[in-house]
């Protein structure tokens, strides 16, 4: 499988959960090391714009590929059991509670959740702590500039 991550290319192109961990995110508290990739590239690059504006868009963006071995097992949220408030901004602390344990247990390389951005979309969570992450690699990496139009 491939999964896509839209970085700014002044932080290292590295798969590492560092940058997650200092602020935290919808699925991860503080402290917490997780890698936010999408299911397809126009995924991420909403994930993205929905924290920008034209007048703070950065320059210097890339698309990052990501090769998943299929043979990974993946932890799948059952959507149903998501509180109803689960794709709120800002973020509540228990979906970051619910990602930060599925981390903390080590089961699972791979965790599958909803997109908050986009209904019916899926983003997938890399646990760099699991022993399979080593498998996981970045395949490639392009310039991506965003299209002013977007933030019209």
């Amino acid at each position: 499988m491939e999964v896509f991550r839209l970085q700014n290319k002044k932080f290292p192109i590295v798969l590492s959960g560092k940058g997650a961990s200092i602020t935290g995110a919808r699925w991860n508290s503080k402290g917490t090391e997780i890698i936010y990739t999408a299911q397809n590239r126009a995924l991420a690059m909403a994930e993205v714009a929905v924290h920008l504006t034209l007048a703070t868009l950065p320059k210097g963006f890339c698309m990052v590929t990501i090769y998943i071995p299929d043979d990974l097992l993946v932890f799948n949220f059952d959507t149903k059991k998501l509180p109803n408030d689960w794709n709120f901004f800002p973020e509540n602390t228990t979906t970051q509670k619910m990602g930060d344990e599925i981390i903390r247990l080590n089961e699972f390389a791979i965790i599958k959740v909803p997109s908050a951005v986009v209904k019916g979309e899926f983003n997938y969570l890399l646990n760099p702590h699991h022993p399979d992450f080593t498998t996981i690699k970045i395949i490639s990496q392009e310039d991506f500039p965003f299209d002013k139009r977007i933030f019209k």
